[in-house]
């Protein structure tokens, strides 16, 4: 390993209370988060930014699930022949109903590292329209760019937190592929510990770490090692499933016999992976974080599975009032997952504030969620409104990320 002691408490501060709870009891138990070598535990209790520690308090409305600098060249989908033509014009306001529609078969389309001035000014919109931070989730393979983001956190003011680790086995190398499971639990830690990219700007979680279905050998090794950094150094965990309803619970079952702190993680895309109400309820049970990150995605076709009906933002809200009717309000996270340029708002797209300036007002006024368990799907930090008892308290998504 790479020579650290690293003490349990020295990393992690976690309330003794979280316990599942009747709903009406919820609130947000979760303290802070921190993963610093040993010598470094005067610093407990702060968040790992691109920019260096932040304490949790200052960050605010948090997105999860996040991509600011990533291409997606792993999930290209070849056009057919009779739309090749169209596939290779440059994005315009003509072509935008074709791109919308086909976004994975349009190369220019899944290159989002090519829109930073224009990922800037959507993120002083996201700030102007109250938001304060978000996980970028880009990691390895997929062209992660921590250079990019620190500067993306520089000029707008917005924390951002970026993600260790590997995505999906199609982008392994084959350095990585050979990699064993201590090999790859090095590149972890050394990526929260010391720096990614070769330089010293510090991821603050691990993932998302791509997982496909079937789930490959590669792919295993890899949440092995993420059960063991995070075994060590206690950090958080998200997780990208493979497009099968079973996928989220074989990766539970994985990180779980691996050693991982299953309350510490997060399932990603459960909008696309669980559709039936019976078994997300049952992979509720597990104690995992259930994201609901695909808001403002809303096809008819999937391109990347067909078979999945992909819901609208109507049925995601009525999917988070089902968990918080059966009492995992504490539970739930919200983001976008943006990736794609046709997703920002310069092409058209619903951008990074679609949630707070479009699903929130939904949610509170015409789908029964109150504003005390908006607060709980950690949206708003609003200290002031819970028990003293709760110190301190913290009521945002930002709560999940404080390492």
């Amino acid at each position: 390993m790479l020579g650290y002691t690293v003490e349990p408490r020295d990393v992690f501060i976690m309330s003794p209370h979280l316990h599942h709870t009747p709903a009406k009891k919820k609130i947000l138990l979760l303290e802070h988060f921190l993963v610093v070598p040993s010598e470094m535990s005067s610093l407990s209790g702060k968040v790992q930014t691109v920019l260096g520690l932040v304490e949790p308090s200052k960050l605010g409305r948090t997105l999860t699930h996040e991509h600011l600098a990533m291409t997606f060249d792993c999930c290209y989908c070849p056009p057919p022949p009779c739309q090749e033509a169209i596939a290779k014009e440059p994005i315009m306001m003509k072509n935008l109903y074709w791109i919308q529609k086909n976004a994975y078969s349009h190369k220019e389309n899944l290159q989002l590292n090519q829109e930073t001035e224009a990922i800037k000014e959507e993120l002083l919109y996201f700030k102007a329209n109250g938001g304060g931070a978000l996980v970028e989730n880009t990691t390895t393979g997929i062209s992660r760019d921590t250079q990019t983001l620190k500067r993306l956190a520089e000029e707008t003011g917005v924390h951002i937190i970026s993600g260790a680790g590997f995505y999906v086995n199609a982008t392994h190398s084959s350095e990585t592929r050979a990699m064993s499971v201590e090999q790859l639990t090095d590149v972890l830690m050394n990526e929260i510990l010391h720096g990614a990219d070769g330089t010293s700007i510090k991821c603050g979680v691990i993932g998302e770490i791509g997982c496909s279905w079937p789930l490959t050998e590669s792919e295993k090794k890899v949440l092995q090692a993420t059960a063991h950094a995070q075994a060590q150094l206690g950090c958080p965990v998200i997780i990208h499933p493979g497009r099968s309803s079973r996928a989220p619970f074989q990766i539970i079952r994985i990180l779980q016999e691996a050693g991982a702190d299953i309350s510490k993680t997060v399932m990603s895309h459960l909008d696309r992976t669980i559709l039936d109400k019976k078994e997300l309820l049952e992979f509720a049970q597990l104690g995992c974080y259930l994201e609901y990150d695909l808001f403002g995605t809303e096809l008819l076709h999937y391109q990347l599975c067909p078979d999945i009906d992909m819901p609208d933002d109507n049925k995601r809200i009525r999917r988070v009032r089902l968990l918080v009717e059966e009492g995992y309000e504490d539970r739930i996270l919200v983001a976008h997952d943006i990736h794609t340029k046709t997703r920002l708002m310069k092409y058209g797209g619903h951008g990074y504030s679609h949630i707070l300036t479009n699903v929130v007002p939904k949610m509170l006024l015409r789908a029964g969620v109150t504003t005390k368990t908006y607060e709980c799907i950690r949206v708003i930090p609003q200290t002031e409104r819970l028990p003293s008892q709760f110190t301190p308290p913290l009521l945002d998504q930002a709560s999940v990320i404080a390492l």
